[in-house]
């Protein structure tokens, strides 16, 4: 199972996200649902890299575990939280269409 761990600050702003796990929803190279939530996750990060270079965040990755840990260094401005949130949503649906058993959302 895919777990993402959402990281939100007391004015409910999100602060990062940590990735683990596999799906194991099909094998190795056939597994919609990892693929799915990579590509959620790989393009919000590489958005926010892209698209608002004035952001400044870390990030931790480890493939054999499936680990993307992702943390911003300050508050992340609306636009960067626009994203994070568009992600969140994105995973929602793969975790509400999948009925939790392959992704698990926590907050």
């Amino acid at each position: 199972m895919i777990r993402v761990k959402v990281y939100k600050s007391n004015e409910g702003k999100i602060q990062g996200f940590k990735c683990f796990g596999h799906a194991g929803y099909a094998y190795a190279g056939e597994d919609i649902v990892c693929a799915a939530v990579s590509m959620l996750v790989i393009n919000t990060i590489n958005s926010i890299e892209k698209f608002l270079p004035e952001e400044h965040f870390t990030v931790k990755t480890d493939e054999e575990s499936g680990l993307i840990d992702f943390k911003f260094s300050n508050d992340p401005s609306e636009k960067a939280e626009l994203l994070l949130n568009s992600m969140v949503l994105g995973l929602q649906t793969v975790e509400k269409n999948y009925e939790s058993k392959y992704v698990k959302l926590e907050f």
